[in-house]
């Protein structure tokens, strides 16, 4: 990189995997046809999916999205629970237990009372690739700072008005905190739309799904309406939870849509 901020490219590398979403829509812009696939970074290790649990609120359907978008995309997948002090019923603990039953290793923090198991997170990203990804003011750049204090990331309030975060990182930046050591800071996202997702196969990125979709009356079972459907059968027997059958069921109907473009 040039003082100026210029750089040049030497080469090129082999793409193991990537992290995508469609494109956003633009505002007053119309869409004829498939939208485009915007690639958010390649060749990962871990994707850090943080949420807040209040300010702004946390979504389940949000962070069902971004393991759809995760689990296709080949990357292993790791939940961090951000501003925990915010919360007063204790909710975080619960989405906790629920996220690591499904299997995904979720960590829970508190930036301003200091609490997050910094040693743990960068033993286990030492010499790695990774990705911080989530909705806008969920704390992405206060957490990498506070695990490589040397990053001195810009941060920003949430307003007051919307109780939505503001955009203050506005570039994918891939920053090397030591030789082997990488950590990718994005801006944050107010919709996610994982891409090349369709309705036959969304299930097989639900992770607890893939225990029943072999056994579905049909092979095209899109765990809907369909007669003999094992995965309906799963949720009605709680094996498999209702609101991770309702975020389903939401990106099923968005995926339909998609069709009309």
């Amino acid at each position: 990189m040039n003082q100026d901020g210029t750089g040049v490219i030497h080469s090129i590398a082999e793409r193991r995997n990537y992290l995508s979403r469609k494109a956003p829509r633009v505002k007053g812009a119309s869409f004829r046809g498939e939208r485009l696939e915007q690639v958010i970074a390649a060749n990962l290790d871990y994707l850090f999916i943080v949420s807040s649990i209040k300010k702004p609120q946390f979504s389940h359907r949000l962070i069902d999205r971004l393991l759809v978008a995760g689990e296709s995309s080949n990357v292993e997948v790791i939940l961090i629970i951000n501003k925990v002090d915010l919360d007063k019923k204790d909710h975080a603990a619960d989405w906790k237990e629920f996220y690591e039953e499904i299997g995904y290793k979720t960590y829970l923090s508190s930036v301003t009372n200091k609490e997050l198991p910094a040693k743990e997170i960068r033993k286990l990203i030492n010499g790695k690739t990774s990705v911080f990804w989530g909705h806008s003011g969920v704390g992405k750049s206060s957490i990498l700072n506070f695990l490589y204090p040397q990053l001195n990331l810009k941060v920003n309030e949430v307003s007051e008005y919307s109780s939505k975060g503001k955009h203050t990182t506005v570039t994918v930046r891939m920053e090397k905190v030591d030789i082997e050591t990488f950590i990718i800071d994005t801006p944050g996202i107010r919709e996610i739309e994982p891409y090349g997702i369709t309705k036959e196969n969304l299930s097989h990125y639900f992770i607890k799904f893939g225990e029943f979709i072999n056994n579905c009356k049909f092979n095209t079972c899109t765990h809907h309406h369909e007669p003999g459907c094992a995965v309906m059968e799963a949720v009605n027997e709680g094996k498999i939870s209702e609101l991770r059958y309702d975020s389903y069921l939401k990106m099923l109907e968005t995926i339909e849509d998609d069709v009309n473009y």
